[in-house]
C-alpha cells in the first residue's frame, strides 16, 4: 500500500533539491596565481609606475586589492606548504627550505577532490612528493606553468569545478637577458634605500622587473583562456607571492620587505570590482577561505579562519596581529616576529652571527655592489644594518613612521610597555602553534653569511635535532 506524502513535505523536498542544484552550479572554479619572490611594491596597482604589469593591474580593477597582507614565512617552501595546509611551517615541520610536507598532512586539493573538484598543480612545486600526490595532476612546465597545460586541465575537468595552483618560478633568480620584448630601462627603476644605487643594482632590478612582466603576460593568457572557455564568470581568481623581492634585506628577512605580499582577489558577482581592503591580515587564512568558497568547512587543524566575509564586504574584521618565522635557508636562523597595525617586534636568536643572506641573493650584482661599497667604507647607515654584528636580540619598529624598519626602538625605554605586550603575544602564539626554542634545533650553514660564498651542497644535517 502506497502511503501518500503530504504536499508540504513534497514542496520542501523539491525546494531542497533545487537549492542543492543551484548551490552546485554556484560552486566556483578556483585559480591561485602564486609568484616566486615578487615584492609587494613591484606592481603598477601597488604604486610602481616604472614596471609594466597590465594584466595584474587589470585583476586589481576587476576585484579587491589588499594592502596589508602578510605571509607566515619569507621563504619559498615553508610558505607554500603553510598556505596549502593552513598551518605554520614549524607546526608542519617544513620550517627549513626544501623540507617536504609529510603525507600525514592534508592540503587544499585533498579536501576539494572529496568535494568533486578536479585539481592541478601547474609550474613550480617545492612542496614535496606527498603533497604533489594530493592533486589529480602535476605538470611542472620546467618552472613556469604552460598555458597548454592549463587549457588541458579545463578540458579534463569537464563539468566538474576545478582548482588550479598556478605556480610561477618568475621572478626567482638567476636572471636572463631578453625575457620580454621590451626590457625595462634601468634608469627608471625604483632603488630601495637599503640597496646601493649603482648601475649594477639598477640593471639587476631591471631584470627583476622583466621577469615580473613575463609572469604578468602569462597571467593574461590564463585569464583569456578562462574567458574563451566560458569559465571566467564562475571562477575565483587570486594573485599573491610566496615572499618578498629577491634582494638583500628583503627575501629571507622578517622585515615587511620579506613577508608582505600582494594580494588580489577577483570573484565576479561576489566581490565588488575596484574595491580595497587596508586592514591587517595573515595569509594563514588562505586555506580555510578557499575551502569555504567551495562550500566546505574548515578542518580543525587549520589555524586560520575564512576571510569570505571580508572579501565580500560583509565584515571589517581584521587580524590584530600577524606572525612570521625564518629558519634555515642556506644559513640557519631562528627569528620570530609579530606585527600589529603600527608596530613590529622581531626576536633574533643567533646574535653572534650576521643575518644569513640566501646564496641566490648574495651572488647577485646588487649584493656584490653592497659588499664593494662596504670594503670602500661607503655604505650608508641603513645599508650596513644587514651586516650588523652582534645583532640585537630585540628589534622594535614603528611601521607608520619608519616603514623600512631602520630605527630600532628597543633602545628607547619609553617603548618598553609596548615591547612587552608584543613579546607576550608572540610567546602565546609560539606556545599555541607548538613552536620550538632555538637551542633545541640547529642545522649547519651552506654559505658564508656575508659574502654568500656557497661551500656546501644539498641540505646539511641537523646537528641539534628535535626529538621525534
Amino acid at each position: 500500500m502506497m502511503i501518500p506524502i503530504p504536499t508540504k513535505i513534497l514542496v520542501f523536498l523539491f525546494l531542497s533539491l533545487i537549492h542543492r542544484v543551484v548551490s552546485a552550479q554556484n560552486i566556483p572554479n578556483i585559480v591561485v596565481f602564486i609568484a616566486d619572490d615578487a615584492g609587494v611594491a613591484d606592481f603598477g596597482c601597488y604604486g610602481n609606475t616604472a614596471i609594466r604589469t597590465p594584466h595584474i593591474d587589470s585583476l586589481a580593477r576587476a576585484g579587491k586589492i589588499f594592502t596589508q597582507a602578510f605571509l607566515p614565512s619569507p621563504q619559498c617552501s615553508p610558505t607554500r606548504t603553510s598556505l596549502l595546509a593552513g598551518q605554520f611551517a614549524h607546526t608542519l615541520r617544513t620550517e627549513d627550505l626544501h623540507s617536504p610536507l609529510s603525507a600525514k598532512h592534508k592540503i587544499i586539493p585533498f579536501y576539494l577532490r572529496k568535494a568533486g573538484y578536479y585539481t592541478a598543480l601547474l609550474g613550480k612545486s617545492h612542496i614535496g612528493e606527498a603533497a604533489e600526490a594530493q592533486f589529480d595532476e602535476y605538470a611542472s612546465g620546467n618552472g613556469n606553468p604552460k598555458i597548454e597545460d592549463f587549457e588541458e586541465v579545463m578540458q579534463k575537468a569537464g563539468e566538474k569545478p576545478f582548482f588550479v595552483w598556478y605556480a610561477f618560478s618568475d621572478p626567482h633568480r638567476p636572471y636572463q637577458e631578453n625575457t620580454i620584448d621590451a626590457a625595462h630601462d634601468p634608469s627608471t627603476v625604483k632603488v630601495p634605500p637599503f640597496l646601493a644605487d649603482t648601475p649594477e643594482t639598477r640593471q639587476d632590478l631591471a631584470h627583476y622587473y622583466d621577469e615580473i612582466s613575463r609572469m604578468d603576460k602569462q597571467i593574461g593568457q590564463a585569464v583569456k583562456a578562462l574567458e574563451a572557455g566560458g569559465k571566467l564568470q564562475n571562477t575565483l581568481l587570486l594573485f599573491l607571492s610566496d615572499n618578498g623581492m629577491p634582494f638583500t634585506r628583503a627575501k629571507g628577512t622578517l622585515y615587511d620587505t620579506g613577508i608582505q605580499t600582494p594580494l588580489l582577489v577577483v570573484w565576479p558577482g561576489k566581490i565588488k570590482p575596484g574595491s580595497e581592503f587596508s586592514g591587517l591580515l595573515s595569509m594563514i587564512h588562505l586555506a580555510p577561505t578557499v575551502l569555504e568558497a567551495a562550500g566546505l568547512s574548515k578542518p580543525e587543524n587549520m589555524y586560520g579562519n575564512s576571510l569570505l566575509p571580508v572579501w565580500t564586504d560583509q565584515s571589517e574584521k581584521v587580524d590584530p596581529y600577524v606572525f612570521s618565522e625564518r629558519n634555515w635557508h642556506d644559513c640557519d636562523e631562528h627569528i620570530r616576529s609579530v606585527r600589529s597595525d603600527s608596530f613590529k617586534l622581531i626576536v633574533n636568536a643567533y646574535l653572534e652571527w650576521p643575518h644569513g643572506t640566501a646564496a641566490d641573493l648574495a651572488g647577485s650584482p646588487s649584493h656584490q655592489a653592497l659588499l664593494q661599497r662596504s670594503m670602500e667604507g661607503k655604505l650608508k647607515p641603513e645599508q650596513k644594518l644587514i651586516f650588523q654584528v652582534p645583532r640585537p636580540q630585540i628589534e622594535f619598529y614603528n611601521i607608520k613612521e619608519d616603514p623600512h624598519e631602520f630605527h630600532n626602538l628597543a633602545y628607547d625605554a619609553s617603548y618598553r610597555p609596548l615591547i612587552q605586550k608584543h613579546y607576550q603575544v608572540l610567546q602565546e602564539w609560539m606556545s599555541k602553534t607548538l613552536d620550538f626554542l632555538p637551542h633545541y634545533r640547529r642545522r649547519y650553514d651552506n654559505t658564508d653569511r656575508v659574502t654568500g660564498t656557497h661551500f656546501r651542497q644539498g641540505v646539511p644535517e641537523l646537528y641539534q635535532p628535535l626529538p621525534d
